[in-house]
C-alpha cells in the first residue's frame, strides 16, 4: 500500500434493518507498510429500525453505540484492548470514543488500534481532530492493556481529548480547537479504518469489551442511542452486544 496515511472515518452508508418490535423510536496514521491511502470523513447517514427505545442499524465501518438527539458536550469509556489474531492478509481495527461523525462532518475521537502485516500485530494509540490528520502516540500499547478515555467541550470551538492505559501507566492528554463543531452525537465504537480505495479488512480482535460508557455525564444507555452493526451486504462484520446497565456493551468480530 501507499505510504500517505489512512483515516479513521465517520460511519459511511448504512443498510436497513428489519423493525424486530414496534415502539416509539427514541444512534491516524498506521506504522510502517500498514500505511494506505488518506481520505477525508464524510458524513454518515443511518437507516434504522426500532426495538424497544433503541435504534438498530448497519454501517460498512462502525460497530457500537452512537447516541443523538442532544447537544453533546462529553463522553467517555473504558475498554481492554484486544488481541489480533494475523494472517497473511493486512488488516486493520480501531477502538475509540468521540464527539460527531454520525451525520456531521467534523469528528473528535481519540482510542487505541491493532492492525496486522505480514501476520504480526502493531498495536498503538492515537487522537484525531478531524480535518486534521490523525496523530499516533509513541507509548506502549499492549494486548490486555486497560484503556480509559474522556473528550470534553466547552462548547465554544476547545477541546480536551484525554486517553490513559493504566496498564502501562502512561496518559495523554491534547487540547485542540474545532470551530463549528456539530457537537450532534457521541459515540463508544469499534471500527475498520478506511482508504482513497474504501472501508480496509478488519482485523480479527476476537471481542472489545467498553464499560463506563457515558454522554453529557449520563449512561449512554439514557439517550436511546443507535446500536450499530457494521456489516458488508448481508455479511455481519463486526456484532454489538445489547447494552447492560445502559452503559456497557461488547462487539464481536465476524469476518473481515
Amino acid at each position: 500500500m501507499s505510504a500517505a496515511p489512512r483515516r479513521r472515518t465517520p460511519a459511511l452508508a448504512a443498510a436497513l434493518l428489519a423493525v424486530l418490535a414496534s415502539a416509539a423510536p427514541a444512534v491516524a496514521a498506521a506504522p510502517g507498510s500498514l500505511q494506505a491511502p488518506m481520505i477525508p470523513n464524510g458524513v454518515a447517514p443511518h437507516l434504522a429500525g426500532t426495538h424497544g427505545a433503541v435504534l438498530h442499524s448497519t454501517s460498512s465501518n462502525w460497530s457500537g453505540y452512537a447516541a443523538t438527539g442532544a447537544r453533546f458536550t462529553s463522553v467517555s469509556a473504558s475498554w481492554v484492548q484486544p488481541a489480533a489474531t494475523c494472517t497473511g492478509t493486512s488488516t486493520w481495527s480501531s477502538f475509540w470514543i468521540g464527539l460527531d461523525g454520525d451525520g456531521s462532518n467534523s469528528v473528535e475521537q481519540t482510542g487505541s488500534e491493532v492492525d496486522c502485516s505480514s501476520g504480526q500485530p502493531q498495536y498503538y494509540a492515537w487522537y484525531e481532530m478531524y480535518p486534521a490528520y490523525p496523530v499516533n502516540y509513541s507509548n506502549t500499547v499492549r494486548p490486555g492493556d486497560h484503556f480509559n478515555s474522556t473528550i470534553t467541550t466547552n462548547g465554544s470551538g476547545s477541546f480536551t481529548l484525554t486517553l490513559t492505559d493504566s496498564t502501562q501507566g502512561w496518559t495523554r492528554t491534547v487540547n485542540k480547537s474545532l470551530k463549528n463543531a456539530a457537537l450532534a452525537s457521541a459515540e463508544i465504537i469499534a471500527e475498520a479504518p478506511s482508504s482513497s480505495s474504501g472501508v480496509l479488512p478488519l482485523t480479527n480482535f476476537g471481542k472489545v469489551s467498553f464499560t463506563n460508557a457515558t454522554a453529557n455525564g449520563q449512561a449512554i444507555g439514557n439517550f436511546s442511542p443507535d446500536a450499530i452493526t457494521m456489516a458488508s451486504g448481508s455479511t455481519t462484520k463486526a456484532a454489538t452486544s445489547g447494552l447492560s446497565g445502559g452503559n456497557a456493551f461488547s462487539v464481536t468480530f465476524k469476518h473481515s
